[in-house]
């Protein structure tokens, strides 16, 4: 079967990129949007330099030019959108609705996978202020795109490795500690943790996958549905001694919560779903839901290994 053309919106950012790797390196004609005023930004213009050079074609567009948006997608067959809705980045969720709009005039499009990637906002109706603000703006990028016919896939991915894994599930953490760490609670609340490159790999396995289309997928590699506890563990095995815990009470966190900016209250709030209510694993999805399973010759990456990088 042919590849789909792939446009990837976003592209140069922190999962875009590993999107355009992904996409070329499954055999398809991959497509990068980027805004023709990219300044004296050096590392993103050697960047997607380096996409050209591995095959994909760079296609001028802005989200304040409507017509550059629809002549971008009339170029491809599905679109991915990759742009930022972490606000200690920069959140940019509702910028999709320009491009739903360019989307449905070119009326070509076979699938679009908007900027998810985390929890299924669908799920989280009762997240606390102000961190709903992603989930919330996630649906109304939802409402926009099933009101316009647009054929979709919704990708939850749960925890990015880089995020959660680095740092012990501690916020704030990216690196572990070889001598303390902070539980979380009891610590014992379970988490899916998956290598941002993986997910780039499982998301782009399903643009072309008649079993994925107008549904929400998840990805649950098995092996990486740990508690903090048990990551904490795999840590201490690895450097073959006991880490030093302390803990932090929901109550404790909360009021850490209110005590910080709004960009970090954002973010704090979406730990604590996480990581005190355990909100990634406590429901079942169908095997046609699972990536895992819809796509078990995918060799993902597990914890243990993933922190082995840190030795």
């Amino acid at each position: 079967m042919e590849k789909s053309r792939v446009l990837v919106v976003g592209g140069t950012g922190y999962l875009g990129r590993r999107i355009v790797k992904a996409s070329l390196a499954l055999g398809h004609p991959t497509y990068v949007l980027h805004r023709p005023e990219i300044g004296v930004d050096i590392d993103k213009l050697q960047m997607l330099l380096s996409f050209k050079e591995q095959g994909a074609h760079l296609v001028e567009g802005s989200f304040s030019d409507h017509r550059s948006l629809v002549e971008a997608v009339r170029k491809v067959d599905v679109v991915v959108c990759t742009i930022s809705g972490v606000h200690i980045r920069s959140h940019h969720i509702l910028l999709q609705l320009k491009l739903v709009d360019a989307i449905k005039e070119a009326g070509n499009v076979k699938r679009f996978l908007p900027s998810e990637f985390g929890t299924d906002p669908a799920r989280m109706p009762h997240a606390i202020e102000p961190g709903r603000v992603t989930f919330d703006d996630k649906m109304v990028v939802r409402k926009a795109i099933e009101e316009a016919g647009i054929p979709f896939t919704y990708v939850s991915a749960n925890c990015f490795a880089g995020y959660f894994v680095g740092g012990l599930c501690q916020p704030g953490h990216i690196t572990p500690s070889r001598e303390s760490v902070c539980i979380l609670g009891d610590g014992n609340a379970k988490a899916i943790y998956v290598e941002e490159s993986d997910i780039a790999t499982y998301t782009i396995k399903t643009i072309d996958d008649p079993r994925t289309v107008n549904k929400t997928i998840y990805i649950r590699p098995p092996e990486n549905i740990l508690s903090q506890r048990e990551v904490v563990a795999l840590w201490e095995q690895l450097i073959g001694k006991e880490l030093k815990k302390t803990t932090l009470s929901e109550e404790e966190f909360l009021a850490i919560i209110k005590g910080e900016e709004y960009a970090q209250q954002v973010g704090l709030g979406h730990y604590y779903h996480v990581c005190y209510e355990g909100c990634l694993a406590n429901f079942k999805v169908a095997d046609d839901e699972d990536t895992t399973k819809l796509y078990p010759e995918v060799n993902y990456v597990r914890v243990k290994d993933y922190l082995k990088r840190y030795l």
